[in-house]
C-alpha cells in the first residue's frame, strides 16, 4: 500500500466540524509517516468526482471526514475496490461510524486509530447495501420515518436530533399505515399494513436511533424491521425504546432477514444514510465485503 492516503473532507459537517477536525486527524496521520492530500468539492458531484479521481489514482487509502451524508458519498468511491475506506465522523448523526466501533467526534482519536489500524493491516471486508447503482452503509428507510426525513429537509430550524422529533410529532398528526408489498429474496410477495420498513445494513439511523438493532455488518443479510399498523398512540409509545433498540419486542414489530429484498408502496420515498434515493418501488440487495474497511 502506497504511504500517500487521501483525506476527503466536508468542510460544513456538524456545523462547521468538518473544516476543523481535518487538521487534527491529518496531524495523526502524518506523525505516523504517512503522506497525505485532501480533497475538497465546490458540491456533492464534484466532490465525488475527485474522491473517485484519488481512488482511480491508486490512492493507499480515502478517509472520509464528514458526517453520514458525506460518508455515503464516500461509499460511493469506493465501494467495490480494495481501496480501504476510514471515517473521521464529525456530523450530527455518525450512525456508519457507530456500527463500525470508530470514535465520534473526536478526530485526533480517530486519525490514531486509522493510522495504527493501516499500519497493523486491520482492515476488513464490510458489506454494504445496493439500490441500482447506489452504495449505502446503514439504514434504507421507508415510510413514517422516510416522511419525517421528507419534511424535515424542509426545514431550516433546529438542527440535530430535535429537528427529528419535531418533525416527527409533525408528521405523526397525518400520517396512517400504509400497504405494502414485500419480496424476500424472489420469494413469494408478502402484502403487509405497515408504518415503515427498515432495511438495515448497519443498526442505526437519526443518530442513534436502533431500529435494526440486530444487524450485522458482515453476515451478508439485512436485518428488516417492520413496524406494523400501529396507531399514533402506540407509535408515541413505541418510539422512545428505539434508541435502545427494544422496540423489536412490541407485538406490531417484526423482523426478517435477508440479502435481497423489494419493497413496493405508493406515495413513499426511499432514504439511505439519510439520502433520498427516490420513490417506491425499491430493491437492495446487501453485497458482502464490498468495501475493505479501516477499524480497531
Amino acid at each position: 500500500m502506497t504511504s500517500e492516503i487521501t483525506l476527503f473532507v466536508n468542510p460544513t459537517a456538524g456545523r462547521g466540524r468538518g473544516a476543523h477536525a481535518a487538521q487534527p486527524a491529518a496531524s495523526a496521520l502524518r506523525a505516523a509517516g504517512f503522506s497525505v492530500r485532501t480533497v475538497l468539492g465546490e458540491n456533492a458531484p464534484d466532490a465525488l468526482a475527485r474522491a473517485r479521481a484519488a481512488v482511480t489514482e491508486g490512492t493507499g487509502a480515502l478517509i472520509a471526514v464528514c458526517g453520514d451524508g458525506m460518508a455515503n458519498l464516500a461509499l460511493q468511491a469506493v465501494a467495490g475496490t480494495r481501496v480501504p475506506f476510514g471515517l473521521v465522523a464529525v456530523g450530527t448523526g455518525n450512525d456508519l461510524a457507530r456500527a463500525l466501533g470508530l470514535p465520534v467526534c473526536d478526530p485526533a482519536a480517530a486519525g490514531r486509530l486509522i493510522a495504527d489500524a493501516l499500519k497493523d493491516g486491520r482492515v476488513h471486508d464490510t458489506d454494504l447495501g445496493q439500490v441500482g447503482g447506489h452504495w449505502f452503509g446503514t439504514v434504507l428507510a421507508s415510510g413514517f420515518d422516510s416522511r419525517v426525513n421528507d419534511r424535515g429537509d424542509r426545514m431550516r430550524w433546529p438542527t440535530g436530533r430535535l429537528r427529528y422529533d419535531l418533525t416527527m410529532l409533525a408528521e405523526l398528526a397525518a400520517f396512517r399505515p400504509l400497504p405494502y408489498r414485500i419480496t424476500l429474496d424472489d420469494g413469494e410477495a408478502r402484502e403487509v399494513e405497515a408504518t415503515l420498513v427498515a432495511v438495515g445494513n448497519g443498526s442505526s439511523y437519526g443518530g442513534g436511533m436502533r431500529i435494526c438493532p440486530g444487524a450485522d455488518l458482515t453476515d451478508g443479510l439485512f436485518d428488516i424491521t417492520v413496524v406494523g399498523d400501529c396507531s399514533r398512540t402506540a407509535l408515541l409509545r413505541v418510539f422512545p425504546s428505539v434508541y435502545r433498540g427494544t422496540h423489536v419486542e412490541h407485538p406490531k414489530v417484526s423482523v426478517v432477514r435477508a440479502a435481497k429484498v423489494e419493497i413496493v408502496a405508493d406515495g413513499v420515498t426511499g432514504y439511505a444514510d439519510g439520502e433520498p434515493l427516490g420513490p417506491l418501488p425499491l430493491t437492495a440487495r446487501c453485497v458482502r465485503g464490498a468495501v475493505a474497511v479501516i477499524g480497531p
